[in-house]
């Protein structure tokens, strides 16, 4: 990957774990199972959105849990799947509420202009998609196996 660093690289592996199965690894060792949606493994698409809310959930988080513990805190993306394979319509929903106090009053005012710091600034993984980042695919080249 030309222009990278260890600073700005991140990367997962992926491995085929079965007909339409596969697991994702993570560098620090965490695992996570995805398929074909013939399981209820999430789907690559799942995963897509998943990213998408994750992104933005913990940037809202970080910028409103600071003094106070939401009472609720839900995320909800969603967006259609077209005919010719792509997504669209995508859109996260908060429904997040803290407590009826100072410090709750206070963390819910913050919500609203979290959530657009998020869009607009923070969140890697909408701000990528927004961008329309090209992504390259490509065969490894062949490694020699050993030989009997």
């Amino acid at each position: 990957m030309m222009g990278m660093s260890d600073d700005t690289l991140r990367s997962i592996d992926l491995a085929r774990t079965g007909r339409g199965r596969y697991r994702a690894t993570n560098v620090r060792g965490g695992t996570l199972a995805l398929g074909d949606g013939s399981s209820d493994d999430f789907t690559p698409v799942e995963l897509l959105l998943t990213a998408i809310a994750g992104c933005t959930a913990i940037d809202v988080d970080l910028l409103t849990t600071k003094r106070t513990e939401p009472v609720r805190f839900s995320v909800r993306a969603s967006g259609d799947k077209l005919a010719e394979h792509r997504m669209d319509n995508l859109e996260v929903s908060f429904d997040i509420s803290f407590g009826d106090d100072e410090l709750g009053r206070a963390a819910q005012e913050r919500v609203i202009g979290a959530i657009s710091t998020s869009h607009d600034r923070l969140c890697t993984v909408s701000r990528t998609v927004e961008h329309g980042t090209p992504v390259r695919s490509h065969a490894a080249e062949p490694q020699a196996q050993p030989s009997a």
